[in-house]
């Protein structure tokens, strides 16, 4: 990372479920290079660690609160962590050294919008024009 360019937070979603094909050793070791390299990162500055997630939750909507989450395996949540960057390419390519992508997980990584919400200013949860 590049000391004169600012850097931001990046969000990092970890998304889907452990290939079924691997053994739990296999997938155990994955694990293992994942915290060290979490623990190296976040020693350098350049990751803020997160936490997993508990397998149950709580969907709460307008109509109800029901039991959840509902999300098909590929949609899963499994944790975040936070990636301090100096462009959102920087974070990917962080994510893209994540040693369980071999593993069946992905990455889904956001830049933090450091803007208070505004219903006239478009955002994730504007409505399209119609």
């Amino acid at each position: 990372m590049n000391r004169d360019t600012p850097s931001a937070d990046y969000l990092v979603i970890s998304r889907g479920q452990w290939d079924p094909e691997l053994s739990r050793e296999q997938i155990q070791g994955a694990i293992d290079a994942f915290y060290a390299w979490r623990d190296r990162l976040v020693a350098e500055g350049r990751m803020k660690s997160g936490q997993r997630l508990a397998r149950e939750g709580k969907l709460v909507t307008r109509q109800a609160v029901t039991d959840g989450p509902f999300a098909e395996a590929k949609e899963v949540i499994g944790g975040y962590w936070f990636f301090v960057a100096a462009s959102l390419d920087e974070a990917a390519a962080l994510a893209a050294l994540n040693p369980c992508l071999a593993c069946g997980l992905s990455y889904e990584v956001r830049p933090i919008d450091p803007q208070r919400a505004s219903a006239f200013a478009p955002t994730n949860e504007t409505p399209a024009r119609r």
